[in-house]
């Protein structure tokens, strides 16, 4: 089965303007998304969908490849269903351009579950919540998900709703991981997306639903429509860039890493 992972990457970002081209150590931070991807074992290729020439050169003179699509699109999942009618795969991951840092690894757990399930829809990750303020923050993703390993739900509103009492939750201290209490540990999603081929070209076709719009969470259209989400556990941690700021973190890590 051949695997594919298509980075959606657009210009236009509200809050960061050409934010894929940033460079980062001497490399646009495309080029970290295209290099990590190509790291991991399970993927046959790698290419960026992207609607604007700049972006297209940029990669092109690093030796990606890209797919040119529409500027229309909604979302990430969209301009990747459009990239991925036009080539051939059985699998196709969905990494956003905005992750510099992430491990070779996820991609390969995130494949892993389609290539043992071909009748499963899709795939994606989650970790542990470790700070209070991340299981209280609505930029944070929650996630919650059955016996079998398939998402439940997904939330920015903090998941699970503890029924604890005020001592146990304020017992979850600054710098220190969730009270042994509460049962199961918060996760937060990681948004990187496995798809079988087929599934995602019908996803794109389905309209958008009501719970997709009120957390503004475009998996949950997935579940809304009664289609299984398997979600592996990562080790990973891995940093987005969505403002200037956050370069600096990312500078910093790389730093770390090298050392």
């Amino acid at each position: 089965m051949k695997v594919v992972a298509i980075i959606p990457a657009r210009y236009a970002s509200t809050r960061f303007p050409g934010k894929v081209l940033v460079p980062i150590n001497g490399k646009p931070m495309i080029q970290w998304v295209w290099e990590r991807a190509s790291m991991a074992e399970k993927v046959d290729e790698v290419m960026v969908a992207t609607d604007d020439e700049r972006v297209a050169e940029a990669v092109s003179e690093f030796g990606g490849r890209v797919v040119m699509t529409s500027d229309h699109h909604q979302s990430g999942t969209d301009r990747v269903a459009e990239a991925a009618a036009k080539i051939s795969a059985d699998v196709i991951i969905n990494l956003q351009g905005d992750e510099p840092l992430i491990h070779p690894d996820s991609l390969d757990l995130v494949a892993e579950p389609l290539l043992m399930d071909e009748d499963l829809p899709m795939s994606t990750l989650m970790r542990p919540i470790s700070s209070r303020s991340d299981y209280l923050n609505p930029n944070v993703v929650k996630v919650v998900r059955d016996e079998q390993g398939n998402a439940m739900y997904f939330s920015r509103s903090p998941l699970p709703a503890y029924r604890v009492s005020v001592e146990v939750m304020d017992s979850w201290k600054k710098g220190q991981g969730p009270p042994k209490e509460l049962v199961p540990a918060p996760m937060k999603h990681v948004g990187i997306y496995g798809f079988n081929h087929g599934f995602l070209q019908a996803l794109a076709s389905l309209p958008r639903t009501p719970l997709e719009k009120a957390e503004s969470l475009e998996q949950l259209r997935v579940l809304e429509w009664g289609f299984r989400i398997r979600v592996v556990e990562t080790p990973h941690e891995s940093v987005g860039v969505d403002v200037p700021e956050d370069v600096k973190k990312v500078k910093a890590l790389l730093k770390k890493e090298k050392a």
